[in-house]
């Protein structure tokens, strides 16, 4: 197969702004919000951090929910803008409890804002996001939601929850651009963002995106939009948009069913309980007699195969089986659980590739009715 001739991407045409405001409105009922969407120009990470920024001030009491580095950064974040904040961390690796949230909303702090990731890709978990955000509503608390990795993976419904902002980007379960991403703004939250701390003239300010876009008419996005990102972004949407975003949140489920009865088939267990587990990625933990570094060495990708380790704090030993966005079909499952049947075996542990595919191929027939 030839080299792909990349020359082919210099000199885009600009994306019409007319179209802007309408890609807005398409993630709007993909978020399921009626709220303002903001599109901002950068990865996601720099909209949870312009997120943080823009909300941060001293005054502001906030409950951040740390189950993986990216909420222990938005925590920070939001202390470097004067916030006062209390990590709520959950046990390394694991999903936060109903019940250490709900301890932690009566301890007479009366906080304002509580801030949680809906899906962790990072270990593989699911934190009981429907449950917090009825909470929080109960106790009229401003609710932020990194759902960067969930949209599109697992049902999100912003309204419906009421969560107030909601971070999204399109390249894990969407399958589309990294260099872009959306946050919806409800009411609510502009009360709480529009304050005299607030950062201006800066890419960390969602004020900055209200007087300059949402104020103006959604004609044009300030700055210089980078045209391939949307154009992408717009291929995405059409995609998701055929498929049906229920369908694809299927599929992801359909997936890591299967890849996680071929992983126990393999006498490996899974990480965490299926209420608790991600769509997105399965992850499990390595025998005691393997190291991490010397299994992910002895994993092949020749047959399509994506195994990474855990990240952060208590996934050291932790493998993670890829399943997100296009890779949520049977080959990418099959590939990926052959992989590990391979790599447990060059390293001296039994691993039957055969009982293992059979158990995957028996979990997508037995829950759906056909098979990989």
């Amino acid at each position: 197969m030839p080299a792909p001739d990349y020359a082919l991407l210099l000199d885009p045409p600009a994306f019409p702004a007319d179209r802007y405001a309408v890609l807005a409105d398409r993630l709007a009922a993909l978020m399921g919000t009626r709220n303002d969407v903001l599109l901002i120009q950068a990865e996601a990470v720099l909209a949870l951090e312009a997120t943080a920024a823009s909300l941060a001030r001293p005054g502001l009491r906030a409950l951040n929910i740390v189950t993986s580095p990216y909420g222990a950064w938005f925590g920070g974040w939001l202390e470097r803008g004067g916030a006062t904040v209390r990590n709520l961390t959950a046990s390394p690796a694991k999903p936060i409890s109903l019940q250490e949230v709900e301890r932690a909303l009566d301890d007479g702090t009366g906080f304002n804002l509580l801030a949680i990731v809906h899906a962790e890709s990072a270990s593989g978990i699911l934190n009981p996001l429907p449950a917090i955000a009825a909470l929080a509503k109960d106790r009229g608390i401003v609710t932020v939601v990194d759902a960067v990795a969930s949209i599109g993976g697992h049902a999100f419904e912003a309204d419906r929850l009421d969560i107030d902002i909601a971070v999204i980007g399109p390249q894990k379960a969407l399958a589309g651009p990294a260099g872009v991403s959306a946050i919806s703004v409800s009411p609510k939250a502009w009360e709480l963002l529009s304050h005299g701390a607030a950062p201006e003239n800066s890419m960390l300010s969602l004020l900055d995106q209200k007087k300059l876009w949402l104020d103006t008419g959604r004609g044009a996005l300030p700055g210089t939009p980078a045209p391939l990102e949307f154009f992408a972004l717009e291929a995405a949407l059409d995609r998701i948009e055929a498929e049906g975003l229920a369908s694809a949140n299927e599929r992801h489920k359909r997936a890591a069913a299967a890849a996680r009865a071929g992983i126990n088939a393999l006498g490996i267990p899974t990480w965490v309980e299926e209420t608790h587990a991600s769509a997105l990625v399965s992850t499990a933990i390595l025998p005691d007699a393997i190291e991490a570094g010397a299994f992910l060495s002895a994993v092949s990708t020749e047959q399509g195969a994506d195994i990474s380790g855990g990240v952060g704090p208590g996934a050291e030993r932790l493998i993670r089986l890829n399943h997100t966005g296009r890779r949520a079909n049977p080959e990418a499952v099959k590939a990926n659980i052959a992989a590990v049947s391979s790599a447990l075996r060059s390293l001296g542990h039994r691993a039957d590739t055969d009982s293992a595919l059979e158990a995957a191929e028996k979990s997508y027939f037995a829950a759906f009715g056909d098979g990989l």
